[in-house]
């Protein structure tokens, strides 16, 4: 599949309000070009005093034209005309300026994706490709895949791949490959490729092309019917690198090619258009599923937690020691005072 370059749309509005504001000044140019039309005057023979009588006898001084100025031309000695100070360091200090941002805005990426690297849902499942800051600083191509490759490369989807494959196994899915270890291998082998491939044009190659965001923006509060939309809303919509909110072009094109080159290690009972589309959107559903269980994930540990902590503020309570007399339990009657001796 081409790709079209296309120019941002930040580029687009300079360059539309660029003509927009040069266009009157153009205007007038054209109007105004009739009349200054360049007249030929036929110069004397001889220079004329200023102060010489007109043929007429009249006594006026004669009109003179003004002597044409010609730019002086520099010499072999003559040193190069001098920039006045601060107007040659203007264009020098604003591209430091620029790089000096960049460069800062680089650094602080580089510190949140750090912070992302360590996520992981119950210490197991990662969760690099999540944030929680709605200020996150948009990402660099290069950062985007080295996101994709340190998710691609921990354990947990290697894991996750043998449990397909397994289930794989059971069900004798694709059974043209077979059981045993050959058939176990050839669907490891296709299910890890899925997850690869789909992965690496729809969260590095495509997200940078398209200056699309592959993070998932966790929402964190309000209702959670409206976290909950929000969640499966972001297999087609997601935040761009300039800050505004589109389609999420690079998800869905990135599930359906990795579903379009997956039928060439496919058997080939199943390499269709029909299985294609039928895979691609399968994937798609599938990463609903998996932005629902990261963004509930925390108030479902919150939840364990004080559950779990109740439960120990119980335990120990009853094993504190009673300071309090039981209920139905017999007191002993005290000692009288001792009558004296008559």
């Amino acid at each position: 599949m081409g790709f079209r370059i296309r120019i941002p749309k930040g580029t687009r509005s300079i360059a539309v309000s660029a003509i927009l504001l040069c266009f009157p000044f153009l205007l007038n140019a054209q109007q105004s070009g009739d009349t200054h039309s360049i007249v030929i005057v036929d110069l004397p023979e001889a220079p004329q005093s200023q102060s010489g009588v007109s043929p007429s006898g009249s006594g006026s001084q004669a009109t003179q034209q003004p002597p044409e100025q010609h730019p002086v031309q520099p010499g072999p000695g003559t040193p190069p005309a001098q920039t006045p100070p601060g107007q040659g360091d203007s264009g020098s200090k604003d591209s430091a300026t620029q790089a000096a941002a960049e460069q800062s805005q680089h650094e602080k990426a580089e510190e949140q994706l750090k912070e992302q690297e360590r996520q992981r849902i119950a210490g197991v499942m990662a969760a690099f490709n999540t944030t929680r800051n709605k200020d996150a600083v948009p990402l660099s191509p290069g950062q985007k895949f080295r996101l994709f490759f340190k998710s691609a490369t921990d354990p947990w989807p290697f894991f996750l791949t043998g449990v397909v494959a397994g289930i794989g196994q059971a069900e004798d899915s694709n059974s043209e490959w077979g059981q045993g270890v050959q058939g176990y291998a050839k669907r490891y082998g296709a299910a890890y490729s899925d997850y690869f491939i789909g992965n690496f044009f729809g969260n590095a190659v495509l997200p940078s092309v398209l200056h699309e965001d592959p993070r998932y923006f966790q929402k964190g509060t309000g209702r959670a019917a409206t976290r909950a939309l929000w969640a499966a809303a972001s297999t087609v919509w997601c935040r761009r690198d300039n800050g505004a909110w589109g389609p999420n072009y690079a998800n869905v094109a990135g599930n359906m090619i990795g579903a379009a080159i997956a039928r060439v290690y496919y058997p080939a009972s199943e390499r269709t258009v029909g299985d294609t589309i039928d895979d691609g959107l399968t994937v798609t559903v599938e990463g609903i599923v998996g932005a629902e269980v990261i963004e509930f994930w925390p108030d479902i540990a919150r939840h364990y937690k004080r559950k779990r902590a109740e439960k120990l503020a119980r335990q120990a309570g009853l094993r504190a020691p009673q300071t309090t007399t039981q209920p139905g339990a017999e007191q002993a009657p005290a000692p009288s005072p001792a009558k004296p001796n008559e």
